[in-house]
Order: C-alpha cells, then sequence, then structure tokens
C-alpha cells in the first residue's frame, strides 16, 4: 500500500484518532487485552502476512483473527511491538491509509535455542468509519528484516 497524497484535508485530531487506532492494537496485543481489540476494527479485516508467511491476502472475521493472535502471543513470555514514523492520508469520504515502521520483540525463554525472535518492517493500515467512528478493515506486514529464533512461536 502506498501512501497517496491525501484528496482532502486531513484534521490533526483525525490523524490522531486513526494513529491512536494503530497504537491501540501493538498495545492491546503486547498486553493480551485481547477484550479491548474488537472495537478496533470492522467485522472482517483484510489481512496480508503473505511477506512473512506465504499464502495469499485473506478477508478474515475479526473474532477468528483475534482468536489467531491470542493463540499466537500466549505461549509467550512477552511481546513488544514498536511503531513509528506513521504517515496518514484520507483516500475518501470516511476512508483513509496509513503506514508505519515496525519493531516487534518476541521472547520465549527456551531450551531450544535462542529465547528472542524479532521482527523490524511496515505496517499498512486502511480505514473506514462505521457509525461515525474510524475502525481498521486492512492489514498488511512488509517484513524487512529478521533476526533471532522464528521457531519461538511454535514452541508450546
Amino acid at each position: 500500500m502506498t501512501i497517496a497524497p491525501t484528496t482532502s484535508t486531513l484534521s490533526l485530531e483525525t490523524r490522531q484518532e486513526l494513529v491512536d487506532l494503530i497504537v491501540r492494537m501493538a498495545w492491546y496485543l503486547d498486553h493480551e487485552q485481547w477484550a479491548e481489540m474488537p472495537n478496533l476494527f470492522t467485522d472482517r479485516v483484510l489481512l496480508d502476512y503473505t511477506n512473512l508467511n506465504g499464502g495469499e491476502p485473506s478477508l478474515v472475521p475479526r473474532a477468528e483473527m483475534i482468536t489467531k493472535w491470542k493463540t499466537n502471543r500466549t505461549p509467550l513470555k512477552a511481546t513488544q511491538h514498536l511503531l513509528g514514523n506513521h504517515l496518514v492520508s484520507l483516500t475518501g469520504d470516511g476512508t483513509a491509509v496509513a503506514t508505519a515502521m515496525f519493531q516487534a520483540t518476541h521472547l520465549l525463554p527456551n531450551d531450544q535455542g535462542g529465547p528472542l525472535w524479532t521482527l523490524g518492517g511496515e505496517y499498512a493500515y486502511s480505514f473506514v468509519q462505521v457509525d461515525g467512528a474510524w475502525r481498521i478493515d486492512g492489514l498488511t506486514m512488509k517484513l524487512l528484516w529478521a533476526d533471532g529464533n522464528r521457531n519461538i512461536r511454535d514452541l508450546r
């Protein structure tokens, strides 16, 4: 997803609201606040992790996406998703896109390799207004680098 010049004026309030959605997603994931997650997303979300896992982008129910994240996160001792360099643009009436650079560290002390797996790259988000509130309706991860033990996500 490329950030194009905005077609209409983006207020600082709207920009902050969209960046807050992005930050809340990372915060809730890192702190396992699963009950808060649904408020960030539309009923179905276009997910694209093909750069990491292969396959094809898919439109998934919000509850299924959150359950998968919970399944991946719960065995880990900790995760930390750091986001920065947010670019936000309105794309139409009630639609917007954003990008952010990320670094995501996953911690699982284990006897089968290193305890850390750290990823760096870019996230692209798409947003839509639903009943006057912004919601994330698309998420794409573009991996730029990785370091450490990728297998910790498969250890239980």
